[in-house]
Formats: structure tokens, C-alpha cells, sequence
């Protein structure tokens, strides 16, 4: 993919779809730096181990993807401790399920800022450095909510919504500086977070583990199959290639063939 040499911040990368797209960008040769939540001692062991597996530089910034400054000073210390950030992988986000009358208004907040503003920030404290170097690289990993829309979510569908929009905005303002900015949209992604919401739902809705998996957390899914972290981190690697460079301003769903519906 030539990437080797590029250096790259992931957000929400310490489990899940972000650590697995910081593996496969390292794989590739990329510098990574991880940012998320977590046991100080496991994150820093995740660490460790992706540098000794790849052979790569890694590091770790805590930023709180709620506070603008923390994401401008992520955004600093890598360029300072890599040379230059090259790859931007804006992953971090959160949900929360209510009927709009009854959601929190500090949950609203919360989510509009982690799952849209963040990118927004961490996009904006980049450019200007993929500018200077005349190449660079955007990558919003959305979801399936960018395209259409589910009942009790209305703030992460309201983000995810922005987070297309944003994309295409930014698409066009830097088209011509070979920096292109894409998102990805997912449906459900076999993860650890979603793993754990299987035994609840087993006991509320009385169903045994298969039941729950493809009538309901897959019955928006035509292929009643979970999309992979693995599959997700391939897109992102392919949309960082030189093979890509031509593809921007977009959202490619990964997803099922949920929003084929």
C-alpha cells in the first residue's frame, strides 16, 4: 500500500474497531498513535505489543475526545513525536437509546460532541500540517445511521448524519492538495461492546444467544452475518492507499446490505 514511513492518530483505539484499525495500519508500516479509554496498565501493554509486533513507533494520548483542547494537543504531540500526521482515523463514539421525549439533554450533548464535533476538531488542527506536506489522509468511521435512520437514537443518528455532510464539505476544501476525506458506515461490527449486550438481551426478550444475534441485533442485516473489525480496517488501509486517491467526499457502507433496503 506504500504507506510505510506515514504517521497516524486513531481515536477511541484502545479496543475494538479502533485498535484493530491501528493493527492493520501498522502492519502496513504506519507510526501509530492510540488514543482512548482504559486501564492505564492494559493500554500501555496494547502499546507495547503492536510496536514489538510490527516493528513500528507507537504511542499513546489520552485525549478526552469532549474537550477541544485535548484533541488540539493530541494532534501537536504527535506531529512533534512523529514528524508529521498523515493519517487521521476519526473512530471515538458513544450511544445512547431513548424516546426523544424522554432522552437527556446532557446525552445529546455528549454524543453531538464525541461523535461529530471531535472530528470536526481533530480535522480542523490537521489540515493545516497535510497541507504543508501535500498529502494527506480523513477517515470518518461512521455507520449505517449516516444513511438512514433507526427509532429511540435520535442524537447518533443526528451525528452520523453531520459526520456525512462534514466529509463531503472537507472533501471539496481540500481536493486539491492530495488530501482526501471519506467516511465508512458500518452496521453492526462484531466487537466486545457488542458481545456484552448479548446476555442481557437474552434474559429481557427470553431468547437463547442465536436468536438474539440474527433476529435482533442483525434483523436490519440481509446477510445475518456481523461485519468484522478486520473488514473495517481493510477499508481504512485501502482508502489511505494511493489507490484511493481519487476517492473522496464519500460514504462506503460496509453493512450487509442493510442500507440496500
Amino acid at each position: 500500500m506504500a504507506l510505510k514511513g506515514k504517521n497516524a492518530i486513531i481515536t477511541g483505539s484502545t479496543s475494538g474497531i479502533g485498535l484493530g484499525i491501528a493493527r492493520a495500519l501498522a502492519a502496513e508500516g504506519v507510526n501509530v498513535m492510540l488514543n482512548g479509554l482504559g486501564d492505564a496498565g492494559e493500554i500501555e501493554k496494547t502499546r507495547a505489543a503492536v510496536a514489538q509486533e510490527f516493528g513500528v513507533k507507537v504511542g499513546y494520548h489520552g485525549a478526552n475526545m469532549l474537550e477541544p483542547a485535548e484533541i488540539r494537543d493530541m494532534v501537536a504531540k504527535t506531529g512533534a513525536e512523529f514528524g508529521s500526521v498523515d493519517i487521521l482515523v476519526n473512530n471515538a463514539g458513544i450511544q445512547f437509546v431513548s424516546p426523544v421525549e424522554d432522552f437527556p439533554d446532557e446525552k445529546w450533548e455528549q454524543i453531538l460532541r464525541i461523535n461529530l464535533s471531535a472530528s470536526f476538531y481533530a480535522t480542523k488542527a490537521v489540515i493545516p500540517g497535510m497541507k504543508k506536506n501535500g498529502w494527506g489522509r480523513i477517515v470518518n468511521i461512521s455507520s449505517a445511521h449516516s444513511l438512514v435512520a433507526s427509532p429511540f437514537k435520535s442524537a447518533y443518528v443526528a451525528a452520523k448524519h453531520g459526520v456525512a455532510g462534514f466529509t463531503k464539505t472537507v472533501a471539496l476544501e481540500v481536493a486539491t492538495h492530495k488530501i482526501t476525506m471519506n467516511s465508512i458506515a458500518p452496521g453492526y461490527v462484531w466487537t466486545p461492546l457488542v458481545e456484552r449486550q448479548i446476555p442481557d438481551t437474552m434474559k429481557a426478550r427470553n431468547m437463547n444467544e442465536e436468536q438474539v444475534k440474527k433476529e435482533v441485533l442483525l434483523a436490519a442485516q440481509p446477510t445475518k452475518e456481523f461485519v468484522t473489525v478486520e473488514q473495517v480496517a481493510a477499508l481504512t488501509v485501502f482508502l489511505c492507499s494511493d489507490a484511493a486517491a481519487s476517492m473522496t467526499g464519500t460514504t462506503y457502507s460496509i453493512d450487509g446490505g442493510w442500507t440496500a433496503q
